[in-house]
């Protein structure tokens, strides 16, 4: 299974030996052209990265304003990266992409017999046996690092070994006096003042020198530079130390292609950033002219409902003003007869009883 997801990558590096015929830019080349074909993916993960580092201000005011609750700041949190569209796993998943190429390539660089020339495991133990022949001990080094070893070997006897295998390559690792297939933390041993030990001890320096500039120019291009968190700023400190102690365990080839990978991805950020920056800006500019073109037309539209309004007003009815006149007499007070109020009634009539008494 491992060999199948290193298939192509091995005939991509193979390809690009066959037409350098040189082990040190072939890993070059093979870092730029990854970098290409990622292009898309990293520049869909730059672009969300970019946005949530313009919202890193108002990130931090909500980590202010909730700093005893963090519940609700997550929840406030959640809040506004859907309201600003941004999903904070789609940056990240897609710039962790070239750590999980680091394991391919390193199976192509410390097995090069069977990943790099894509040979079997009979054809490896037929070479192994002709090298055998011819002087190779192969528990002289690293078993680990045995195809490695067995490479050299079969390089410094070409003669004698290229026709013990179809499809055997005579594979040379020196790249400016330095040999690529050796492990740059080997060199104290018998340390002497040569090019090929100081550059082999040089490629993990220059390689986490590279990583920390790298990381710098990817926060200052996402807008995070002036508001790093405790955990960004360790994060920052502890990718330069790990490319250090990783290139200085591994093949010095390794160390080589970190080194161009990071150089590359930092010219791509650099570029990518100040793109999506303006881009981004433009964007925002355009939202905020359509608020204002909104808030302009409900303002309109309230003028016009005012104004009609007041031309409505002279067409209504005024009303009309009470006359003023006697009070009217209150039917209360007119049929009150001592404390009982209306005791007469409507058909009272004072002279009623004399007119009784006259007609007796």
């Amino acid at each position: 299974m491992g060999k199948l997801i290193t298939l192509p990558f091995a005939a991509l590096l193979r390809w690009m030996y066959s037409i350098t015929g040189s082990y040190g830019v072939a890993i070059i080349l093979f870092s730029l052209i990854l970098k290409l074909v990622l292009l898309p993916f990293q520049m869909k993960s730059k672009r969300s990265m970019v946005r949530m580092g313009r919202l890193s201000g108002k990130q931090a005011e909500l980590q202010k304003q909730y700093a005893k609750n963090q519940q609700k700041y997550q929840e406030e949190l959640a809040k506004l990266y859907q309201e600003e569209g941004v999903n904070p796993m789609s940056g990240c998943l897609w710039s962790l992409l070239p750590l999980f190429l680091l394991l391919p390539l390193y199976q192509i660089v410390y097995r090069p017999i069977t990943h790099f020339m894509g040979l079997s495991e009979e054809v490896l133990e037929t070479v192994r046996s002709a090298a055998i022949g011819l002087g190779f001990d192969p528990s002289a080094g690293n078993i680990a690092y045995e195809q490695i070893a067995l490479t050299e070997f079969v390089s410094s006897h070409w003669d004698s070994m290229k026709n013990t295998a179809e499809g055997l390559i005579n594979v040379n690792f020196n790249f400016l006096g330095v040999d690529l297939s050796a492990i740059p933390s080997s060199a104290f041993k018998g340390f002497t003042f040569s090019v090929g030990t100081i550059g082999l001890l040089l490629i993990p320096v220059l390689a986490a020198g590279i990583q920390f500039l790298f990381t710098y120019v990817t926060n200052k291009s996402n807008g995070q530079a002036q508001a790093q968190q405790g955990s960004m700023k360790m994060l920052n400190i502890m990718m330069p130390l790990f490319s250090l102690w990783w290139c200085f365990t591994m093949p010095a080839a390794m160390g080589v292609y970190w080194f161009f990978n990071s150089f590359f991805s930092m010219i791509q950020e650099g570029l990518m950033g100040r793109f999506y920056t303006k881009k981004l800006d433009e964007e925002e500019e355009e939202r905020a002219a359509k608020r204002e073109a909104a808030r302009q037309l409900r303002m309109e539209e309230a003028k016009k409902r005012v104004a009609e309004q007041r031309e409505q007003e002279p067409r209504k009815p005024k009303k009309q003003p009470q006359k003023t006149g006697e009070k009217k007499v209150s039917t209360n007070d007119a049929g009150r007869i001592g404390e009982r109020p209306y005791a007469r009634g409507r058909s009272y009539r004072a002279d009623r009883y004399d007119e009784e008494k006259n007609e007796d």
